[in-house]
């Protein structure tokens, strides 16, 4: 018995078959393309990312100047933590450890129970810097602040702990150039018998990025 072939179904069929194996290909080739592409803009961003810690004790001094024209040299490693009439001063000379330009953005004062902060403080609690600072890859920079408001709640505060030669925890939030990335780095102000502060980093928080912690 012979079988009559239908070519026009063997066509079709046939046809299926190829827009299917194409459309598999198209599907494979567009998420390899995406999967490199995640891969490119990570390596682009972590080309960008600065990372802040403390300058060695070996690096020269970092001259701050304020807006009332008070000026500090801070010492590598150090901090500055001084109470006049009417301001409370803060610096600290830094080191931008990562790739990408650091600018400062903001900070945050802790004058107690450091030991037993896990949690960076709200963004919106961040007192703005009134000029963006800039630290460039793996160079020398600072952090300062400075509180002239006497009715400023934490005026006294901060004269008191830097009285009684308490640590002093500063939250430093900074990005990359392009002000994205956000970070926060809690930098710790210790107090020396010699009257000055040394600077050390307890934590590191990631505020535009999922933390792995």
């Amino acid at each position: 018995m012979i079988v009559a072939l239908d070519w026009v179904a063997a066509s079709s069929i046939a046809t299926a078959a190829a827009t299917l194996v194409l459309a598999l290909a198209t599907f494979a080739a567009v998420r390899s393309a995406n999967r490199a592409a995640r891969v490119a803009e990570r390596s682009l961003l972590a080309s960008l990312r600065p990372l802040l810690a403390p300058s060695r004790l070996d690096d020269p001094p970092q001259k701050v100047g304020f807006s009332d024209d008070r000026w500090f040299r801070v010492p590598g490693s150090q901090a500055i933590a001084e109470a006049a009439d009417g301001a409370v001063y803060f610096a600290i000379a830094v080191r931008n450890v990562g790739t990408g330009i650091a600018v400062l953005h903001g900070w945050y004062l802790h004058t107690e129970d450091l030991m037993g902060v896990r949690a960076h403080a709200s963004i919106d609690d961040f007192r703005r810097l009134t000029r963006d600072l800039y630290v460039a890859p793996g160079e020398l920079g600072f952090w300062q602040g400075a509180i002239r408001d006497s009715s400023d709640a934490l005026f006294g505060v901060a004269r008191d702990a830097i009285a009684d030669r308490r640590r002093i925890g500063v939250e430093v939030l900074y990005g990359d150039h392009e002000l994205g990335q956000r970070s926060i780095t809690l930098f710790l102000l210790n107090p020396r018998d010699d009257g000055s502060w040394l600077t050390s980093v307890a934590r590191q928080w990631n505020v535009d990025r999922a933390d792995p912690r």
